[in-house]
Protein backbone atom coordinates (compact mmCIF):
# COMPACT_ATOMS: atom_id res chain seq x y z
CA UNK A 1 0.00 0.00 0.00
CA UNK A 2 2.91 2.28 0.62
CA UNK A 3 4.29 1.75 -2.76
CA UNK A 4 1.27 2.46 -4.05
CA UNK A 5 0.62 5.62 -2.41
CA UNK A 6 4.60 6.48 -3.09
CA UNK A 7 4.14 5.91 -7.27
CA UNK A 8 0.60 7.69 -6.87
CA UNK A 9 2.14 10.69 -5.39
CA UNK A 10 5.35 10.49 -7.48
CA UNK A 11 3.20 10.39 -10.85
CA UNK A 12 0.62 13.43 -9.42
CA UNK A 13 4.11 15.69 -8.71
CA UNK A 14 5.61 14.37 -11.85
CA UNK A 15 2.31 15.41 -13.78
CA UNK A 16 2.10 18.78 -11.83
CA UNK A 17 6.05 19.76 -12.69
CA UNK A 18 5.51 19.09 -16.50
CA UNK A 19 2.32 21.32 -16.58
CA UNK A 20 3.86 24.04 -14.61
CA UNK A 21 7.04 23.72 -16.79
CA UNK A 22 4.35 23.44 -19.94
CA UNK A 23 2.28 26.38 -18.65
CA UNK A 24 5.77 28.65 -18.17
CA UNK A 25 7.00 27.72 -21.46
CA UNK A 26 3.55 29.00 -23.13
CA UNK A 27 3.48 32.10 -21.09
CA UNK A 28 7.21 32.84 -21.58
CA UNK A 29 6.42 32.23 -25.48
CA UNK A 30 3.47 35.10 -25.72
CA UNK A 31 1.96 35.93 -29.07
CA UNK A 32 2.81 38.26 -31.24
CA UNK A 33 0.94 41.59 -31.47
CA UNK A 34 0.66 43.57 -34.65
CA UNK A 35 -0.33 47.30 -34.37
CA UNK A 36 -2.01 48.81 -37.52
CA UNK A 37 -3.21 51.90 -38.23
CA UNK A 38 -7.09 50.36 -37.43
CA UNK A 39 -6.23 48.27 -34.74
CA UNK A 40 -4.27 45.32 -33.16
CA UNK A 41 -3.65 42.19 -34.70
CA UNK A 42 -3.35 39.04 -32.36
CA UNK A 43 -1.18 36.08 -33.77
CA UNK A 44 -0.57 32.96 -31.72
CA UNK A 45 2.51 31.38 -32.20
CA UNK A 46 2.69 28.08 -33.09
CA UNK A 47 5.72 26.58 -31.93
CA UNK A 48 5.13 23.14 -31.98
CA UNK A 49 4.52 23.17 -35.67
CA UNK A 50 7.85 25.44 -36.00
CA UNK A 51 10.07 26.19 -33.24
CA UNK A 52 12.84 27.80 -35.10
CA UNK A 53 10.97 30.28 -37.65
CA UNK A 54 8.16 31.67 -34.19
CA UNK A 55 11.53 32.36 -32.40
CA UNK A 56 12.80 34.72 -34.96
CA UNK A 57 10.08 36.40 -35.62
CA UNK A 58 9.91 37.21 -31.43
CA UNK A 59 13.38 37.63 -31.95
CA UNK A 60 13.11 40.17 -34.05
CA UNK A 61 9.76 41.93 -32.90
CA UNK A 62 11.91 42.16 -29.43
CA UNK A 63 14.14 43.97 -31.24
CA UNK A 64 12.41 46.13 -32.49
CA UNK A 65 13.18 45.04 -36.29
CA UNK A 66 9.52 44.69 -37.43
CA UNK A 67 8.80 48.24 -36.23
CA UNK A 68 7.37 50.54 -39.18
CA UNK A 69 7.94 47.98 -41.73
CA UNK A 70 5.72 47.84 -44.94
CA UNK A 71 3.05 45.69 -46.09
CA UNK A 72 4.78 45.48 -49.38
CA UNK A 73 2.94 42.94 -51.24
CA UNK A 74 -0.37 42.73 -50.95
CA UNK A 75 -2.61 40.80 -52.98
CA UNK A 76 -6.42 40.77 -52.47
CA UNK A 77 -8.34 37.60 -51.70
CA UNK A 78 -5.03 36.13 -50.99
CA UNK A 79 -2.35 37.22 -48.64
CA UNK A 80 -0.65 40.64 -47.33
CA UNK A 81 3.13 40.12 -47.18
CA UNK A 82 5.42 42.07 -44.76
CA UNK A 83 8.66 41.53 -42.65
CA UNK A 84 11.06 42.84 -45.47
CA UNK A 85 13.02 44.44 -42.51
CA UNK A 86 16.31 45.20 -45.03
CA UNK A 87 14.05 47.20 -47.27
CA UNK A 88 10.77 47.60 -45.79
CA UNK A 89 11.21 50.32 -43.07
CA UNK A 90 11.58 53.47 -45.20
CA UNK A 91 9.42 56.61 -44.16
CA UNK A 92 9.05 58.63 -47.10
CA UNK A 93 6.36 57.49 -48.67
CA UNK A 94 7.47 55.36 -51.03
CA UNK A 95 8.90 51.46 -51.73
CA UNK A 96 12.64 50.98 -52.54
CA UNK A 97 12.94 48.95 -55.38
CA UNK A 98 14.38 46.18 -53.83
CA UNK A 99 11.36 45.85 -51.03
CA UNK A 100 10.21 41.84 -50.84
CA UNK A 101 14.48 41.17 -51.27
CA UNK A 102 15.35 41.47 -48.25
CA UNK A 103 15.17 39.56 -44.91
CA UNK A 104 17.45 40.32 -41.41
CA UNK A 105 21.17 40.02 -40.67
CA UNK A 106 20.25 36.96 -39.29
CA UNK A 107 21.18 33.73 -41.40
CA UNK A 108 17.96 31.82 -43.19
CA UNK A 109 15.83 29.15 -41.60
CA UNK A 110 15.81 25.29 -42.48
CA UNK A 111 12.36 24.43 -43.71
CA UNK A 112 9.79 23.25 -41.09
CA UNK A 113 7.36 22.28 -43.17
CA UNK A 114 3.89 20.81 -41.58
CA UNK A 115 0.86 19.48 -42.64
CA UNK A 116 -1.18 22.78 -40.86
CA UNK A 117 -3.34 23.73 -43.98
CA UNK A 118 -3.03 27.74 -45.28
CA UNK A 119 -6.32 28.94 -44.37
CA UNK A 120 -7.81 32.26 -43.85
CA UNK A 121 -5.57 34.08 -40.86
CA UNK A 122 -2.69 31.47 -40.91
CA UNK A 123 0.37 33.33 -41.06
CA UNK A 124 3.27 31.96 -42.84
CA UNK A 125 6.75 32.59 -44.02
CA UNK A 126 7.60 33.68 -47.01
CA UNK A 127 10.74 32.56 -49.41
CA UNK A 128 12.72 32.34 -52.26
CA UNK A 129 12.54 29.14 -54.40
CA UNK A 130 15.00 27.87 -51.96
CA UNK A 131 12.78 26.35 -49.33
CA UNK A 132 15.64 26.94 -46.98
CA UNK A 133 15.31 30.70 -47.49
CA UNK A 134 12.97 31.84 -45.00
CA UNK A 135 14.37 34.81 -42.90
CA UNK A 136 12.04 37.66 -41.39
CA UNK A 137 9.21 38.20 -43.92
CA UNK A 138 6.08 36.64 -43.72
CA UNK A 139 2.57 36.70 -44.90
CA UNK A 140 -1.04 36.32 -43.53
CA UNK A 141 -3.67 34.99 -45.62
CA UNK A 142 -7.25 36.52 -46.26
CA UNK A 143 -8.73 33.13 -47.54
CA UNK A 144 -7.29 29.81 -48.30
CA UNK A 145 -4.61 28.89 -49.87
CA UNK A 146 -4.37 25.08 -49.94
CA UNK A 147 -1.81 25.35 -53.44
CA UNK A 148 0.95 26.59 -50.26
CA UNK A 149 0.32 23.63 -48.29
CA UNK A 150 3.39 21.39 -47.68
CA UNK A 151 5.36 24.05 -49.22
CA UNK A 152 5.93 26.96 -47.36
CA UNK A 153 6.67 27.00 -43.12
CA UNK A 154 2.80 27.53 -41.17
CA UNK A 155 4.02 29.96 -37.58
CA UNK A 156 0.94 31.37 -36.63
CA UNK A 157 -3.02 32.01 -36.73
CA UNK A 158 -4.58 35.10 -36.22
CA UNK A 159 -6.61 34.88 -33.37
CA UNK A 160 -8.17 39.00 -32.86
CA UNK A 161 -7.89 41.56 -35.15
CA UNK A 162 -8.64 39.76 -38.67
CA UNK A 163 -10.85 42.37 -39.82
CA UNK A 164 -7.59 45.39 -39.64
CA UNK A 165 -5.79 42.67 -41.66
CA UNK A 166 -8.55 42.58 -44.18
CA UNK A 167 -8.22 46.45 -44.56
CA UNK A 168 -4.51 46.89 -45.21
CA UNK A 169 -4.08 48.70 -48.52
CA UNK A 170 -4.24 46.27 -51.10
CA UNK A 171 -1.55 45.95 -54.05
CA UNK A 172 -1.67 46.27 -57.75
CA UNK A 173 -2.83 42.95 -59.20
CA UNK A 174 -0.74 43.96 -62.38
CA UNK A 175 2.27 44.12 -60.54
CA UNK A 176 1.91 41.01 -58.39
CA UNK A 177 0.81 43.10 -55.52
CA UNK A 178 3.51 46.12 -55.47
CA UNK A 179 1.84 48.51 -53.06
CA UNK A 180 2.76 52.07 -53.82
CA UNK A 181 2.31 53.62 -50.20
CA UNK A 182 1.73 50.95 -48.55
CA UNK A 183 0.33 50.52 -45.08
CA UNK A 184 3.15 49.57 -42.47
CA UNK A 185 2.91 47.67 -39.30
CA UNK A 186 3.18 50.71 -36.59
CA UNK A 187 4.71 48.21 -34.26
CA UNK A 188 5.07 44.61 -33.14
CA UNK A 189 5.73 43.00 -29.70
CA UNK A 190 5.75 40.15 -28.12
CA UNK A 191 3.14 39.50 -25.17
Amino acid sequence: MKFVLAATTALMLGGLSAIAQESGAQEAAGDLVIELKDGVVRVDLLDDVAPQHTQRLRDLATAGEYDNVAFHRVIDGFMAQTGDVEFGDLTDGYMAPRAGTGGSDLPNLPAEFSDVPFERGVVGMARSQDPNSANSQFFIMFDEGSFLNGQYTVVGRVTEGMDYVDAIKKGDQAANGSVDSPDRMISVRVE
